[in-house]
């Protein structure tokens, strides 16, 4: 119990602490706390100790990528897929691919031209025009247009009539890819075998050669005219243009710069290694498919071509390669089978492959 003495004591020490806090500026007369300034400038200065001490924590335990998960190294190239990986037009129609994928998370997609479908002889300057808006409202890009019209009508076939319409089709590919603000124009120069055709017959070597640079000849004025590539694709069954010094002789032979290369790495990878070819064909690619090869298979067809990453394609070489030539463009993936079940597994996997590959997973 507190005497009168004590009491009195205590008040007035009590004024002398509210007397120097007052004088300091700290807490009004009668007050024993601190003001709403006072307390927002303590809490700011310990958050903002937290804050630089959370950041050193980070800087020194920042992970590290994980080559098991990812390319350690990310590459500029940009993802595509080809319209052929989709159940296009049986199950989804054009708008429905071009959604996917984007939501699956591509760059581009690569159209196909066909007799039959959106991308064929019936449509025209419009159609191609509203094409390209739905892409843009959507937000994906063309990577370029492909075709299986050569295969039927051979630049190089031994009927004239075969070849004239080989030529025409593939000038009317050229002014699709032009009026959808596409450059990029596969083209299959030429075949001197076509195992999966019955109809074909066999042309000698020198004549499929003679063939293919006069069709190319022809081409190369409308596509200068139209500002489109056209990319000379290799083929491993075809028999023709089968080590890169050959295809780096056959596109540099025309002198211009609308003759590019289209380098596919699951077309040579039958008896050949990709990350060989690119190198040596350096700058001239202007187009690329990432396609994945077995050399485990001893089906030698369409068949023996995988989903990315279940094949024996050696990536990683083959993205270190394309980078050390300065190439930034697409890498599309060509499948011809999509998944009977479930179609929309194989873009997403496609997607989550590709950004393993290009480092941007890892």
């Amino acid at each position: 119990m507190l005497n009168a003495k004590d009491s009195n004591s205590s008040e007035n020490q009590s004024n002398n602490n509210n007397t120097n806090n007052t004088k300091a500026g700290i807490l009004p007369p009668g007050h024993n706390c601190l003001t709403r300034r006072s307390a927002i400038k303590a809490v700011l200065a310990s958050a903002g100790a937290a804050a630089f001490s959370s950041k050193a924590i980070a800087k020194k335990t920042k992970r590290k990528p994980d080559p098991r998960k990812g390319s350690p190294k990310r590459y500029a190239m940009k993802k595509s897929i080809n319209q052929w990986a989709f159940p296009y037009p049986q199950q989804m129609n054009l708008k429905e691919c071009l959604q996917l994928a984007k939501d699956a998370g591509f760059d581009a997609i690569e159209l196909n031209y066909d007799l039959e479908n959106d991308l064929s002889p019936k449509s025209g300057k419009k159609d191609y025009q509203a094409i390209r808006r739905l892409a843009d409202k959507i937000g994906i890009r063309i990577s370029g247009l492909c075709s299986f019209l050569f295969w039927p009508y051979p630049l190089t076939s031994n009927d004239p009539a075969k070849r004239r319409k080989g030529l025409e089709l593939a000038g009317k590919i050229a002014q699709a890819a032009h009026d959808l603000g596409v450059q990029n124009v596969l083209l299959v120069p030429g075949a001197v075998h076509i195992p999966w055709r019955d109809d074909y017959e066999p042309v000698p070597n020198d004549v499929c050669d003679s063939r293919a640079r006069e069709a190319v000849k022809k081409l190369i004025p409308q596509a200068e005219k139209l500002n489109v590539f056209l990319n000379i694709e290799n083929i491993f069954f075809s028999g023709y243009l089968m080590t890169p010094m050959e295809m780096n002789d056959f596109v540099d032979s025309f002198q211009s710069e609308h003759v590019k290369i289209h380098f596919d790495t699951g077309n040579i990878s039958i008896f050949q290694h990709p990350e060989h070819w690119i190198p040596i064909m350096g700058k001239r690619i202007q187009n690329t498919h990432f396609k994945e090869f077995s050399k485990k298979s001893t089906d030698y067809s369409l068949e023996t071509f995988r989903p990315l990453l279940d094949g024996t394609t050696n990536w990683p070489a083959v993205t270190e390669e394309l980078e050390k030539v300065g190439y930034r463009g697409y890498v599309t993936f060509e499948y011809f089978h999509p998944y009977p079940h479930y179609p929309e597994a194989l873009i997403y996997q496609t997607s989550d492959s590709l950004d393993r590959i290009l480092g941007r997973i890892s």
